[in-house]
């Protein structure tokens, strides 16, 4: 079977790239091809880790799966995580180099470039066919020089490239034409087609543009996909806050609700109760009046500092006391859960230049930042009295809390424990992302909340119906054999 790498680059963000590289993955691995994903430069709050400990952007982990094969550091070689509108943390072949301002990983891109190009090599070795994601759009004029995530990547690989264009916004026409007009010959030669994504209404209506553009590009359409109507995949970043949890004839139904912190990462937590049938979950956002619930959940955040003055301006803590009061439950996840204790303690200017912060108060420990970060999965327990139930999950954090002799959350396979829970059994606290994610755990937590008679709700099939959902859809409305044909 023939080899080849394709890369897929996008008019804009959000145009579609993750998703149409998902989609494409699991089409040639149901054809029989040995294909993974790769992005070479990725900027995004929401992160996986690999079996051999470390970080990748879940985007990628996602598209592992639907290429069913393992995750690897080499499939992002290098990740961004914002830290403020102008430095992020860099993490470079699954590992932290530190925190760099704009300017500062402009002249570390040298470096940055060699992991790309070395991990690259390294996963061509391993899976003949790459499908490669770019990052943002190959126009922006002023990051050009030095550029690893969209031309200066293909260039240097040679490989073709599709450009992708979302309709949906308006507009697709000027996008895709604009682009081109900002390329170099060679880049432009390099794009072999076009993909319109999110395309709503009679095919028959566009079919006047598709042609013009053909004509005036010299390049074809290899497909127009449609919106696809309730499709959810892990996010790469953006938070979908339309989406106010799934809708449900059953009377039986808990209220659950989640600050949408300003530095909110791994958001993909709260993916299995957003979709449950017997949970109405509700993102909270700034300014807006938080509403009674049965359930508060504090998720991680990049920032934890930041967010906490946030949290504290925005009249959470009062809220929360009085939340616990009445009998509401609280959970704290990695960042919340160092929030939902008594003291942030930072003496090297880890996570900001604050060294001190009181923190909420509602749990008796302090977190004090040091330089390693802990990145590992996990398997276990979740402890709930006399009940337990199985979990799976992952721990990225770089703070370090000591639990005393609180009763511990998590019990791993390994006899180590992890977080705590409230002596009065209302806050439950873990480092552990992916806490709801295996069914067993997802039903005993919302049992504790307090809902009888839970559905089994399991993320993994869910997850793999949308996959499947999308790939049908690749399929049916690409023109693979060409995309092959191009690929090889």
């Amino acid at each position: 079977m023939s080899h080849g790498t394709l890369m897929i680059q996008g008019c804009t963000s959000d145009a579609g790239k993750s998703t149409l590289v998902a989609g494409l993955c699991r089409v040639l691995q149901t054809r029989g091809y040995s294909v993974a994903p790769f992005k070479p430069q990725n900027m995004a709050l929401n992160s996986a880790v690999t079996a051999d400990g470390g970080e990748i952007g879940r985007a990628q982990a996602l598209q592992a799966q639907t290429a069913k094969v393992p995750l690897s550091v080499h499939m992002n070689p290098v990740l961004l995580k914002p830290s403020s509108d102008t430095g992020a943390q860099v993490i470079l072949q699954g590992q932290s180099i530190g925190n760099l301002n704009a300017m500062d990983y402009h002249a570390y891109k040298p470096k940055a470039a060699q992991a790309v190009f070395d991990s690259f090599q390294i996963l061509s070795e391993l899976y003949p066919n790459i499908i490669v994601e770019g990052a943002g759009s190959p126009a922006e004029i002023n990051l050009r020089q030095g550029d690893i995530a969209n031309m200066g990547f293909a260039e240097v690989v040679d490989c073709p490239v599709i450009l992708i264009a979302d309709i949906d916004k308006g507009g697709v026409f000027a996008h895709i034409v604009g682009t081109l007009a900002c390329l170099s010959q060679s880049e432009r030669d390099r794009i072999k087609g076009f993909v319109i994504n999110r395309f709503r209404g009679d095919i028959a209506l566009l079919q006047d543009g598709l042609d013009w553009l053909e004509a005036k590009t010299g390049k074809p359409v290899l497909g127009v996909l449609p919106y696809l109507h309730g499709l959810h995949l892990d996010a790469e970043d953006a938070v979908s806050v339309n989406h106010r949890g799934t809708e449900t004839q059953s009377s039986n139904v808990i209220k659950i609700i989640s600050p949408l912190l300003p530095h909110i990462s791994n958001h993909t937590d709260l993916d299995p109760l957003i979709h449950h049938p017997q949970v109405d979950f509700r993102w909270v956002k700034h300014n807006e009046s938080i509403p009674p619930a049965d359930l508060v959940i504090l998720p991680g955040s990049k920032s934890v500092m930041a967010d906490l003055a946030w949290l504290k301006e925005q009249g959470w803590p009062s809220y929360l006391q009085k939340h616990l009061r009445y009998g509401g439950k609280l959970i704290g996840i990695c960042g919340g859960l160092q929030m939902l204790g008594e003291k942030l303690l930072d003496p090297n200017g880890i996570e900001s230049d604050i060294a001190e912060m009181d923190a909420l108060g509602f749990m008796p420990y302090h977190t004090v930042y040091g330089e390693k970060k802990q990145l590992k999965n996990r398997t276990g327990r979740v402890l709930l009295g006399e009940q337990t139930a199985a979990m799976q999950g992952y721990e990225i954090h770089q703070g370090c809390t000591d639990f005393g002799t609180l009763t511990p959350a998590i019990r791993f396979d390994n006899t180590e424990t992890d977080g705590a829970i409230s002596d009065d059994n209302r806050i439950l606290v873990t480092y552990c992302h992916g806490l709801f994610d295996q069914a067993p755990a997802l039903q005993a937590l919302l049992a504790w909340t307090g809902l009888s008679e839970t559905e089994v709700f399991d993320l993994n099939a869910y997850r793999e119906t949308q996959i499947e959902r999308l790939a049908a859809c690749c399929a049916q409305h690409l023109d693979i054999d060409k995309i092959l044909e191009i690929m090889e």
